[in-house]
């Protein structure tokens, strides 16, 4: 061990401390860079997209200035629409909520929380963000190339991204999409796999997994979902790749284009769709339960309430990673299926309600009567119960196959799914930046700027996406370039344009937040060791990174993290390094 210390005593040179580093905090910070920056990238589409959709043919000069050819006289070209409608979706999803939250957060605390030095495999932990950069620079670089980038949508469901002849977009931007997102999933799995073994293997004396905060489970499972579900993602990009290039037809069939057969026969595009889906469902949770891990954390700590049902929430947990993955068939009633598998796959799909109201049962619970502290953290927590919820009910809809056929592929189901993945999940990713942001930059973050990024976020939020599903109800499909050319949906239009100016200012107020964290993070106020009064381990640690997490011994642990405004206790928290009294129990290890 000391010789392990005295090693890393010399100042380390700037390469190898910022760039090839493979110290758990330094990661976790490459990790949320690179995911807020493609984040704002994603943003941004969205953005130019919404234009056209709000205005239809309008020119705008902003257009031409940002896209150059790809909106020529300032009005966006019809096929690059479809481009930045599917690298949006694909950077949403993976870059930004995926791997920009899961890789952060679970590279920040679990050491901290479970009282590790580090993760197993600090070198594996390194290759695994310099796969998810590299796999970022190819599908940015695949905007650039002839043809544009994929644009069969996020999904990329065959014969369009199958045939490089189908539509502009399927040519080389396709075959770099497949390239980037292979190496995405392998920095998926590098991640899991190291998060696994970290928390299975390197806690604490003390730290029994009954006693781990409710962050370090969801991250546990989240990594198993992970690991069970990504290689099904990597086997159906493969299968697509050899379509594409080898003339296998594993999802080709008697196919014709323009009047001419091409000489594809006995392949399926539905067994793509039962691929992409398997791991398309679990992605739905491996995006939530990190959210919803941290969102339980910063609510019971500033509720200064324990958790209530501190087991429920664990078994919940489990029980929607586990019915995550008999689920995916919902995305594919319009697919003909037999109805008897349609019933199999409501009945499962409607099951995964029972444990997401156990949780949203418990935070409620948890604020009831609790002792509030409004921090920026705190709105958002509660912020993303709130959508959860009213994403939630949404999807009671369309799990059910008879309803599902009617708003199927409708702005309905853009409203629901970007209300209670997307917004829960970055509502749950920007209460753990302003939670954890003295961790990861020993400095405080602005809280007023913070409760005007809360509160427009959330307006606008709403008001982009609840829209959404009275379009769904009137039958407006998804993915239109434009509606005007539809009689039947004049009445809609002007819902277009409030939806787009909602849009516009949300993302405008993305740049608070932005302002907010660069500045914080060189000139903010220094934080103290334990800004939030906190009873987990990684505020035991100093307030100076330092390798190694502690210095001299690690801090043994004596009970669960929620002992808040316990009775008989001078101070309204108890740190999990406090030993029990005689007599008192360990509210996480009894019955």
């Amino acid at each position: 061990m000391s010789a392990h210390a005295e090693h890393h005593h010399h100042e380390e040179d700037f390469l190898f401390k910022y760039v090839f580093s493979q110290d758990h905090k330094m990661i976790a910070k490459q990790f949320l860079v690179t995911g807020f920056t493609m984040g704002f990238i994603g943003m941004l589409m969205s953005t130019f997209f919404r234009l056209q959709l709000g205005w239809p043919g309008k020119s705008f000069t902003v257009l031409e200035t940002f896209l150059g050819d790809w909106a020529p006289n300032g009005v966006l070209d019809p096929d690059k629409y479809l481009a930045l409608v599917t690298i949006h979706g694909t950077i949403m999803v993976f870059f930004l909520l995926t791997a920009g939250l899961s890789g952060t957060f679970s590279n920040l605390l679990i050491p901290l929380q479970i009282g590790a030095r580090d993760m197993a495999s600090g070198f594996l932990n390194m290759l695994s963000y310099w796969f998810f950069l590299t796999s970022s620079i190819i599908m940015l670089y695949s905007l650039g190339v002839e043809g544009g980038p994929a644009s069969g949508g996020w999904t990329i469901y065959p014969p369009l991204s199958a045939l490089p002849q189908a539509i502009p977009g399927s040519g080389t931007g396709m075959t770099l999409w497949l390239v980037s997102m292979s190496l995405f999933i392998v920095s998926s799995l590098l991640g899991g796999l190291n998060y696994i073994v970290t928390i299975i293997n390197l806690r604490t004396k003390g730290m029994k997994m009954t006693r781990m905060p409710l962050t370090i489970w969801a991250f546990f499972l989240t990594a198993i979902l992970g690991v069970l579900s990504f290689p099904v993602l990597f086997s159906a990009a493969l299968l697509l790749v050899f379509d594409r290039s080898f003339h296998t037809s594993f999802y080709l069939s008697d196919i014709y284009i323009a009047g001419e057969a091409l000489g594809y026969d006995g392949g399926s595009p539905i067994l793509f769709e039962h691929l992409f889906w398997f791991l398309g469902h679990p992605e739905v949770y491996i995006v939530l339960l990190p959210a919803l891990g941290l969102s339980s954390e910063i609510i019971s700590v500033n509720a200064r309430k324990p958790i209530f049902g501190y087991r429920a929430m664990i078994g919940s947990m489990m029980a929607i990673g586990f019915i995550s993955f008999i689920v995916w068939g919902h995305h594919m009633f319009m697919s003909g299926m037999n109805p008897f598998l349609g019933a199999v796959f409501t009945f499962t799909t409607l099951l995964v309600a029972i444990p997401s109201a156990v949780k949203v049962f418990n935070y409620l619970t948890t604020l009831f009567k609790g002792n509030l502290v409004f921090t920026p953290q705190m709105l958002f927590a509660v912020g993303l119960v709130s959508t959860f919820i009213s994403g939630g009910l949404t999807g009671i809809i369309l799990g059910d196959a008879a309803l599902d056929i009617n708003i199927h592929d409708t702005y309905f189901v853009v409203g629901h799914f970007h209300i209670v993945m997307g917004l829960s999940a970055i509502f749950g990713m920007f209460a753990g930046v302003y939670h954890w942001f003295p961790k990861l930059f020993t400095r405080m973050m602005n809280n007023k700027l913070g409760y005007a990024h809360f509160w427009i976020t959330i307006v606008c939020a709403y008001g982009v996406f609840l829209p959404m599903h009275f379009m769904g109800f009137a039958g407006m499909p998804r993915r239109y370039y434009e509606y005007s050319n539809f009689p039947i949906f004049d009445g809609t239009l002007e819902i277009g344009t409030i939806i787009s100016v909602f849009a516009i200012i949300a993302a405008l107020g993305q740049v608070i937040f932005l302002i907010n964290f660069v500045y914080s993070a060189i000139w903010g106020t220094k934080a103290p060791k334990n800004p939030w009064h906190s009873n987990t381990l990684e505020w035991t640690t100093p307030v100076e990174h330092i390798h190694g997490n502690w210095p001299g011994e690690i801090p043994e642990v004596h009970r669960w993290p929620y002992d808040y405004s316990k009775p008989g206790k001078e101070l309204d928290y108890v740190p999990q390094t406090v030993p029990l009294e005689e007599g008192e129990l360990d509210e996480g290890n009894h019955h």
